[in-house]
């Protein structure tokens, strides 16, 4: 149960952030936003407050910001089809009703002549009486069907209205918000744990290995190895392992005394591989450090971003295939696992999937924030927009690519934690 509440908690928080970035900087560019969903599926809870609803849906493994002008979600008014109309104090229509069969004394009937929700703001038609009367629509209207009611989108609030920048920051918001999750989690290890500091310290020493041999103690300082400055614990290990069986000079502080011990790495051999060891363990000593804190929330977060890169690189030139990757059920276990280590263990672990998840979403594969910013791109070249039916075909295909993929991942991770001997 704390395994599938940190889950729900993690994967959701990333998911609420990316999110949180689309909806902001679509509502800086003026867009309206339907919806901010988290999650899929069914609504749990929905609250609706001015011109968006927000709700949670019972599926955690996604989200969605549902912009107006998307999926086709304005309402065309056929000629002849008859509508029902409450006239505000202003003389503008405030509502419309698409049922037929309305209790509202205080609704105008109408068969609808011409029409035009979007730019002009108008409605013409023929009232019982059969005279021809034209009303101004109100850009706050709502339209009433079937027990829905949608605000009316004027098209200067709508998604395709706004220019090739605006647009492509909407969406490429959504990965940015992941990194800078990122950075904040990482941050916050910093303050709260304390910044490692890589000193090449001794923790402990190993009995009957090459370095208590030589007299090297638990607490010693390491700085310098053959008269060569020694500053990170991942320098004094590299030479370590690169010289094995090689007598090393070794510089110590210990009490504030300068000492030099000889200690030569004991040659093993693993995997092929031959490396030197000399018997010692070693616990990063940290800093709690503000300003360390926001240095290392960035470096961390661009070493991620760089690794991420480069394990990508590695399956596009086939140097791991399919089967590595994970989906859900995987991360599921990984979290599972990291959780065993700790609370900042599995900051640490939230940290990288922010970065794993905004960088996946800047493929540019369609259904991805990176298919999408790759059609502004050929928008931004060409002078006018593609085809949206063409573009619209594209994403369709693409999400059903990506549905497969989910299933196989699924499965192979499936196959991996629960049918494996």
């Amino acid at each position: 149960m704390e395994t599938v509440i940190a889950f729900i908690i993690i994967f959701g928080s990333l998911v609420t952030f990316h999110e949180l970035g689309h909806f902001l900087f679509a509502k800086r560019a003026g867009i309206m936003v339907r919806e901010f969903a988290v999650g899929f599926g069914p609504k749990i809870l929905g609250i609706r407050k001015n011109e968006t609803l927000y709700t949670i849906r019972l599926l955690p493994l996604g989200g969605y910001v549902r912009m107006a002008g998307e999926d086709f979600d304005t309402v065309q008014l056929q000629p002849g089809y008859r509508v029902g109309l409450i006239i505000g104090e202003t003389g503008e229509v405030e509502k419309i009703y698409l049922n037929r069969n309305v209790a509202n004394p205080d609704v105008l009937f109408l068969e609808t002549e011409a029409s035009d929700l979007e730019k002009d703001m108008f409605i013409k038609g023929y009232d019982d009486e059969g005279q021809l009367v034209r009303f101004n629509v109100s850009r706050k209207a709502v339209i009433y069907e079937k027990g829905q009611e949608t605000l009316i989108a004027p098209y200067d609030r709508q998604f395709e209205s706004k220019s090739v920048g605006q647009r492509a920051m909407a969406i490429f918001a959504g990965p940015l918000f992941n990194f800078i999750l990122a950075f904040f989690i990482f941050l916050a290890i910093g303050l709260l744990q304390g910044v490692p500091t890589y000193e090449p310290i001794i923790s402990e020493v190993s009995s009957n290995g090459p370095a208590q041999e030589a007299g090297m103690e638990k607490g010693d300082l390491v700085t310098g190895v053959n008269g060569t400055p020694i500053e990170t614990w991942q320098e004094f290990a590299l030479v370590i392992q690169e010289n094995p069986g090689m007598p090393l000079q070794f510089e110590v502080e210990r009490s504030g005394t300068r000492q030099i011990l000889e200690v030569t790495p004991k040659s093993v051999t693993e995997k092929g591989e031959t490396f030197g060891q000399i018997g010692v363990t070693y616990t990063s000593p940290v800093e709690k450090n503000p300003l360390k804190a926001v240095a290392f929330g960035a470096e961390q977060t661009v070493t991620w971003i760089k690794r991420i890169f480069e394990l990508l690189g590695m399956l596009v030139t086939g140097q791991f295939t399919i089967d590595a990757l994970s989906g859900p059920v995987g991360i599921y276990k990984a979290t599972e696992d990291v959780a065993k280590f700790g609370i900042y263990s599995l900051m640490n672990w939230a940290a990288i999937l922010s970065i794993n998840l905004g960088i996946m979403n800047l493929l540019p594969l369609p259904a991805l924030d990176g298919g999408r910013l790759l059609f502004f791109l050929f928008e931004a070249i060409r002078g006018k927009p593609i085809d949206k039916q063409k573009e619209g075909m594209v994403h369709f295909v693409g999400i059903v690519l990506l549905m497969v993929l989910m299933l196989v991942v699924t499965w192979n991770d499936i196959q991996r934690f629960f049918f494996s001997s």
